[in-house]
């Protein structure tokens, strides 16, 4: 018996940002699915207007299992994670451990296929968009929560904000989007 999309299936049981007050809960297969949305949308910004050549179906794949760990390990807050550097190397190697043993519940011939989003290449420009749309993701929920009233999110919005500012020279696909998309989140249907 193979259990790996059963184990998959999971993913809309982890929550996010479990350490802070959400007025619209957001779950890990929620989260992978937008990240793959804005990260295509960022390899299709590059390639259309500043002469890329992504693949920008890889980056919705990488980002469709970029957590997938989560299903094992629970959603581990950003404040956790990244506290130092001895923690932020220990859970990586969690990551890696449940992903080995992700593929390890597919038939072997699948699991070599699903390896290259399993086990990236990080020094690929596909991989690294979606890193860029994972931040991506994370400032958008800010947003959706701050225009709901939730204070909660005033310290991650600030922080994701000035990453991201930081990230416009090295990625002017983001800085196109942030420019051309970013004013409609938050924005009421009627408006849209």
């Amino acid at each position: 018996m193979y259990t790996f999309y059963a184990l998959l299936n999971r993913m809309k049981l982890i929550e996010r940002w479990s350490l802070m007050r959400s007025t619209t809960k957001e779950d890990l297969m929620q989260h992978a699915a937008h990240v793959a949305i804005v990260g295509q949308a960022l390899g299709i910004i590059r390639n259309t207007y500043f002469g890329g050549s992504v693949n920008t179906e890889k980056i919705a794949a990488l980002a469709l299992y970029h957590d997938t760990a989560e299903v094992v390990s629970g959603d581990m807050p950003t404040p956790v994670k990244y506290y130092g550097k001895d923690i932020k190397d220990a859970y990586s190697d969690i990551e890696r451990v449940i992903n080995r043993k992700l593929l390890e519940s597919l038939p072997p011939e699948m699991g070599e296929v699903y390896a290259e989003y399993f086990q990236p290449d990080e020094n690929s420009a596909e991989y690294k968009l979606m890193k860029v749309a994972d931040k991506l993701s994370a400032y958008i929920k800010c947003i959706d929560e701050r225009l709901s009233g939730n204070r909660e999110f005033d310290t991650a919005f600030n922080r994701l904000k000035k990453q991201l500012d930081g990230m416009r020279g090295e990625y002017p696909e983001l800085a196109y989007f942030l420019d051309n998309f970013g004013e409609g989140y938050g924005k009421p249907l009627d408006i849209l």
